[in-house]
């Protein structure tokens, strides 16, 4: 979800900016680092980065003034990349949402790019590696991931407006009644966001298979493994 421009009073958005910049500065040194090893990925990179923009610019209403309800796709960036290529990924998103459609905001990008590009992809990629650990079905890994990381996402807004606006001076019942309204909304895109993400994965595993194995994201062949990156 984004935070509208000027949603956010002072001192929060300078806050969120203070956290998220050196996040958003390694993201971009890692960009650089995988691309100039493997200059071959820049086509997902420019795959996922599309992704990521369309679907989280499709804003619907929300019941919270000054914020929409939408897919993120950061959560399917982070089980490709990891979380700091994801946060990379994502301020460019959220700069060119900001500037092109309105949606979002440069005072509030740092809030926005912590919830979504930094928070939610952590919680995702962690999950996917748990997953990868016990040995279960990607798919089913890259579904519980890319919902989990939408989730995590709103949950982090909730909390932030919670901050920003305390309910008679308590910051958690601000943050369970902006949480219970983002709920209606963001489980279902949630789930819709996690099977589509299942799509986009079987047909990288098809046509792509060679560079996902590269990125440790599939097994590869015991006879190649001196291929393998750690992104």
């Amino acid at each position: 979800m984004h935070i509208m421009e000027g949603f956010l009073p002072s001192p929060w958005w300078q806050i969120w900016w203070i956290i998220s910049l050196p996040i958003m500065i390694y993201g971009i040194y890692k960009v650089t680092k995988l691309t100039k090893k493997m200059p071959e990925i820049k086509p997902l990179l420019a795959l996922v980065g599309a992704f990521v923009f369309v679907i989280s610019a499709l804003k619907l209403p929300s019941l919270v003034a000054g914020s929409s309800s939408h897919p993120t796709g950061t959560g399917f960036a982070a089980v490709l990349f990891g979380p700091a290529i994801t946060g990379a990924i994502s301020v460019i998103v959220l700069v060119f949402q900001a500037l092109l459609l309105a949606h979002g905001g440069i005072t509030t990008l740092g809030a926005n790019l912590f919830s979504m590009g930094i928070a939610g992809p952590a919680i995702g990629f962690f999950i996917w590696w748990a997953f990868k650990k016990a040995r279960i079905n990607p798919a089913i890994g890259v579904f519980a991931a890319t919902a989990m990381a939408d989730l995590m996402t709103y949950i982090i807004t909730a909390f932030q407006l919670g901050l920003a606006f305390p309910d008679n001076g308590s910051v958690f019942t601000a943050f369970a009644k902006f949480f219970g309204i983002y709920a209606t909304t963001q489980i279902p895109l949630a789930i819709a966001e996690g099977l589509l993400a299942v799509l986009l994965f079987s047909f990288l595993t098809k046509y792509k298979g060679s560079i996902l194995q590269k990125l440790g994201i599939l097994k590869i062949p015991t006879s190649n493994k001196t291929d393998e990156v750690n992104p």
